[in-house]
């Protein structure tokens, strides 16, 4: 049977592959997004979410992907070095819990190499000059960030304090300043295949088509799950959970918040605890 999609809002499907304590049975990989499903954006998990998914590796395999660097990751899931660290991961492959022992996955593909100079170049002076002529209440700094697996773009920059992140959220929301900004970068760059998707409250990404966060359900093929779980709150057409929450490999969840995802989990893994808060 194919694996269905959770909706949101509401609790996952009762029946099917994947579901209640079904999901239990067999080998069973949950995949968590980072920002807005494990942690609030940018910011460290919160004891009772890290808590609970102690708790929850005693029932199934867990691992998160996520679009920042290592380094990003393992400061908001906890510290630790790539060979130790219990709780961390990047876009272009999943690390996994310590017990599953697999964190030699961390493959790096670097986009200049695949991109080429000229070609990435071309796309760096675009966003530069079109961010030059955008007039926001607020401008800081780290416009682009240039990472392994993509380029993360902010028209606000980066270095923003969480106040002005949240102040330019409300006003994105209103004026969809990123979704213009795409809409300009899809039409500069058609057919140079590159994918665009939204993701956290400030930017979005650019990176090669084909690099979305499904590059790590090619590295789990040979792993031979009987279902792969997927959590993520950015999962609607253009959001950077999408393609990996609709890709028939996975049973795909739909969550607003980490209080959601455990809420969630425990619908499905602990249904004999699912009315707990």
């Amino acid at each position: 049977m194919a694996p269905r999609r959770s909706p949101a809002p509401g609790p996952p499907p009762r029946s099917g592959r994947g579901c209640g304590m079904a999901a239990a049975r067999g080998r069973v990989l949950c995949l968590f997004d980072v920002d807005g499903t494990l942690t609030p954006a940018r910011q460290k998990i919160e004891p009772e979410v890290d808590r609970f998914l102690q708790e929850l590796r005693g029932r199934v395999q867990i691992g998160v992907v996520g679009g920042s660097d290592y380094s990003k990751i393992a400061e908001q899931l906890g510290e630790g070095d790539e060979d130790s660290g219990p709780r961390a991961g990047r876009r272009a492959a999943c690390r996994l819990s310590p017990s599953h022992l697999l964190s030699s996955l961390m493959t790096r593909a670097a986009i200049q190499d695949h991109l080429g100079e000229e070609l990435l170049q071309d796309l760096i002076n675009f966003c530069l000059n079109y961010m030059a002529l955008l007039k926001l209440p607020k401008k800081r700094g780290t416009f682009i960030e240039f990472r392994n697996g993509m380029l993360n773009i902010s028209p606000i920059g980066r270095s923003c304090t969480l106040e002005e992140r949240i102040e330019f959220s409300e006003l994105d929301k209103k004026e969809r300043i990123r979704e213009k900004f795409v809409a300009a970068l899809q039409r500069e760059f058609a057919g140079k295949g590159l994918r665009f998707s939204r993701g956290g409250m400030i930017s979005f990404d650019v990176f090669p088509e084909g690099w979305d966060k499904r590059y790590c359900l090619n590295v789990l093929d040979d792993e031979r799950f009987d279902t792969i779980h997927f959590f993520g709150n950015e999962t609607t057409p253009g959001g950077n959970d999408y393609e990996i929450y609709d890709d028939p490999r996975t049973v795909g969840h739909s969550v607003q918040s980490p209080q959601d995802t455990v809420q969630r989990c425990r619908e499905i893994f602990f249904p004999e605890r699912a009315n707990e808060c």
